[in-house]
């Protein structure tokens, strides 16, 4: 059955492609503007309670081709798995066709504790090991603010320093690793612009977060035009919510982006909180729908 579909989807995609000069300009055109990034997920909201099957599951049926992995969710993929599990959570990825793409993590770097700071370094290094074991492309991490009473420079520069020494780990392992742009004043492009100038590893980007705080005068030229360079990764929240996700799309596309847009989002109740998947694939559906639409 396999080999029949697959020849199937060939023969499809392959009489498509060999139509496309008779199909005139217009549809040259659209072939010609369609993304190089793809359609993915993380697994912070839908899918936080199902176990790894499921996941899988879900994602080959509404399309989603790729997938963020949250640490602490049901599906427990972990830095504690054994060697045998970790082979058996990639043979699961490979056979289900879903990509693998990286690891959400909690790690954060922003403590004046030098012991709590080091345990998050060790936490990150861990995740790149397993990044590295699975086939990942990369360790999501975050800035998540400025302690109270925090010179913003200061704790911009030691989180670009630990940055700097996850990236190290991160190279060792072929991984990368991606600064969500996330928290309390570092959530704004120009702090996240600060934190990777203090970093300077080539083996660390920026993960875009579609935040409000992107926005000025209901453009995002600014921001993006700040942080454009580094951006390795790419969370898209509510496509209906008002942000210039239109733009977002086509500046991707203006960089050559050919990586990952996760969808970040909680839907709606009953697919974020189902432990049975129906409900998550009719909104999955609806999403991957409006994001083609918007990405034209």
């Amino acid at each position: 059955m396999t080999l029949d579909f697959s020849r199937r989807t060939f023969l499809a995609a392959s009489g498509a492609a060999a139509a496309l000069p008779l199909l005139g300009p217009a549809a040259a055109s659209a072939a010609q503007d369609a993304p190089k990034f793809t359609l993915g997920t993380i697994t912070y909201n839908i899918g936080a309670s199902w176990d790894l099957p499921t996941l899988l599951q879900v994602c080959k049926t509404t399309g989603f081709g790729s997938v963020e992995l949250r640490t602490t969710h049901a599906h427990k993929v972990e830095p504690d798995l054994s060697a045998e599990q970790r082979r058996e959570v990639r043979k699961q990825c490979e056979d289900a066709g879903i990509r693998l793409w990286s690891f959400g993590t909690v790690c954060e770097f922003h403590s004046p504790d030098a012991a709590a700071l080091t345990r998050q370094i060790d936490d990150c290094r861990a995740f790149c090991k397993l990044a590295a074991d699975l086939g990942a492309k990369g360790v999501k991490v975050r800035p998540n603010g400025v302690p109270k009473g925090g010179d913003p420079a200061r704790t911009f520069e030691q989180i670009g320093a630990a940055l700097k020494e996850c990236g190290k780990a991160a190279q060792d392992h072929g991984v990368e690793i991606w600064v969500e742009v996330h928290g309390a004043v570092t959530q704004n492009p120009s702090s996240i612009r600060a934190i990777m100038d203090a970093c300077g590893h080539p083996s660390v980007g920026v993960c875009w977060n579609s935040n409000p705080t992107d926005v000025k005068d209901g453009s995002i030229k600014e921001s993006f035009e700040l942080l454009k360079k580094d951006i390795r990764s790419c969370h898209i929240n509510e496509l209906w919510s008002g942000y210039p996700y239109r733009e977002l799309f086509a500046s991707l596309k203006s960089i050559g982006f050919d990586r990952v847009t996760l969808m970040e989002c909680p839907g709606v109740p009953e697919a974020a909180n189902a432990k049975t998947p129906e409900a998550a694939i009719r909104f999955m559906r609806y999403y991957k729908a409006l994001w083609t639409e918007l990405c034209r």
